[in-house]
């Protein structure tokens, strides 16, 4: 029997637009601690990027009422993909239309996966061109390092809430050719708690998890890359002594076995700091499954995560979206 071709017109995560009712806190939180660079700003948006980052512009950071994630871009491998992918979305009736783009990037297909998250698909995108101040004496890399906060080099991933995985999974698999890397599967494999997937050899670009609300549409985090887990530990030192409270670790997952350390920005999203998550090379690499008792606690050492790791996201019916959990907010026992 022949093996289907994999779907390969997705060349990577393009970009995140992330919410806040907290602009100014956040964009400090961002460019001062995280050490992002502000690029853009236009109407209530401001557009940002890490010195690593091939593109202008990676995260677009927007005011408004309540926190969460705006949309997610990919990028498609060429025009004739970008036709090609487009069509093939429209067909399942979740397809919004096409705009001539934004900041940094051109014409785009916009469309919304089952649970309601907004997506958009791409080709056209500017690459950044660094002022001769921030140009890297090393010619591979488009801006030398920042030099002061913790100095993400890009933006990594995001983890998406929705009420129920399995569709969610299938349609980003069939439709933008995803590869699943992990799945958490609970219930002798009938219920999907969470699955990981990429476009490219990085263990995930995306998951998508269960929402133990039974909302659709939230942000459960957004994460940025360091080289190396000395900058993990360096990050926990800025965050803590610039007054922002750490949910979790610094630890090390069982799953994408990445060393990482949570926090909250002002707007209320959860951020993660992340580094030394496995590669997959592999066509015919088999997704690898965990069950209730291999899963634990999803971490392979350090603290166990707290119960807002299970029950926060954003935006958060309980806080009304303003504000991120603190330790005089109770906490929703986890299921």
């Amino acid at each position: 029997m022949s093996q289907q071709e994999p779907l390969r017109d997705i060349a990577h995560l393009g970009h995140i637009e992330l919410l806040t009712p907290k602009p100014v806190e956040s964009l400090w939180y961002f460019t001062e601690l995280l050490g992002m660079e502000s690029v853009h700003q236009e109407g209530q948006s401001v557009y940002l990027r890490g010195f690593g980052d091939n593109a202008s512009t990676t995260l677009k950071l927007t005011e408004a009422e309540k926190p969460g994630v705006g949309h997610v871009a990919w990028r498609v491998i060429s025009p004739q993909a970008l036709e090609r992918r487009a069509e093939a979305i429209e067909k399942t009736g979740l397809g919004t239309g096409w705009t001539n783009g934004d900041f940094g990037h051109g014409r785009t297909y916009q469309f919304r996966d089952p649970d309601g998250h907004k997506l958009e698909i791409y080709y056209d995108e500017d690459r950044y061109e660094a002022p001769p101040e921030k140009r890297s004496t090393l010619k591979n890399l488009p801006m030398k390092y920042p030099g002061h906060g913790i100095g993400v080099r890009r933006t990594d991933h995001l983890a998406m809430l929705c009420e129920n995985v399995g569709p969610n999974r299938e349609f980003v698999q069939e439709n933008l050719g995803l590869q699943l890397r992990e799945q958490v599967l609970f219930q002798d494999g009938e219920f999907e708690v969470g699955s990981w997937m990429s476009s490219t050899a990085v263990h995930h670009e995306m998951a998508y998890v269960a929402d133990v609300k039974g909302l659709s549409g939230r942000l459960h985090h957004v994460s940025f890359w360091v080289d190396n887990r000395e900058d993990v530990l360096r990050a926990a030192d800025i965050l803590m002594e610039n007054g922002i409270e750490i949910e979790a670790g610094p630890s090390r997952h069982n799953n994408s076995q990445a060393f990482y350390l949570y926090s909250f920005e002002p707007g209320g999203n959860r951020i993660e700091v992340y580094t030394s998550g496995f590669l997959v090379f592999a066509p015919d690499w088999k997704p690898v499954i965990w069950n209730e008792e291999e899963r634990g606690t999803g971490v392979y050492w350090g603290a166990a995560l707290p119960d807002s790791f299970l029950n926060y996201a954003t935006p958060d019916p309980d806080t009304h979206g303003v504000e991120a959990p603190s330790s005089d907010v109770p906490r929703v026992d986890p299921l």
